[in-house]
C-alpha cells in the first residue's frame, strides 16, 4: 500500500505526516498568545475569518527552540473535528512511500515521546536515503487540543 507523506524539517531533522491531515500550509502570520497554557502552545490567529489554535511543534516534541525563518510554515492539520496550525521551520516536498520502507522505531535513539512516533521512513534514491521520522498527529495534538478548547471556549 503505498500513501503520500508531507516532509517538513524540524531543526536538523527531517519529518512526515500523512497528507490526508494536511489542510494547508501557511506562512507565518501573526500569533496572539493565550495566558497560562503549555509553553508549546504558541496561541491563536486568524485563517480566513476563523480562529485557529497555533503549536510550535519542536517545542511540542521536546526539541530546541528556533526562531522563526523565512522558510517557517504554519501546517494546518485537521483531525476529526479540530484544527491545528502547527510551526514548522520548513516544508519541503510531498512524498509517496510504500509500506515497506517504514520500520519500527528503535526506541533507544528516539528523544520524542515514542507514542507521537508511527515509524521512520526511507525516502530518496538508494544511493542517498534520508531517514524521516513519521509522526502520529492524533497524538501530538491530543493534549493540545484539551488545552486550547478550553482556553478559546
Amino acid at each position: 500500500m503505498e500513501f503520500q507523506l508531507v516532509i517538513f524539517r524540524l531543526g536538523n531533522e527531517l519529518f512526515g505526516v500523512n497528507i490526508t491531515n494536511v489542510e494547508s500550509i501557511i506562512k507565518m502570520q501573526p500569533i496572539t498568545r493565550l495566558p497560562n497554557t503549555p509553553d508549546y502552545i504558541e496561541g491563536i490567529t486568524n485563517l480566513r475569518g476563523k480562529i485557529l489554535p497555533v503549536i510550535d511543534l519542536s517545542k511540542r516534541l521536546g526539541m530546541a527552540y528556533r526562531e522563526a525563518t523565512k522558510d517557517s510554515r504554519i501546517m494546518v492539520a485537521a483531525l476529526t473535528d479540530v484544527q491545528v496550525g502547527m510551526i514548522v521551520d520548513a516544508v519541503s516536498e510531498v512524498y509517496t512511500v510504500s509500506e515497506d520502507v517504514i520500520e519500527p522505531t528503535p526506541a533507544i535513539v528516539t528523544s520524542v515521546d515514542s507514542a507521537m512516533i508511527t515509524g521512520i521512513a526511507k525516502v530518496g534514491t538508494p544511493e542517498n536515503q534520508h531517514p524521516v521520522i513519521l509522526l502520529d498527529l492524533e497524538e501530538v495534538l491530543s493534549v493540545s487540543d484539551r488545552v486550547v478548547r478550553k482556553r478559546v471556549a
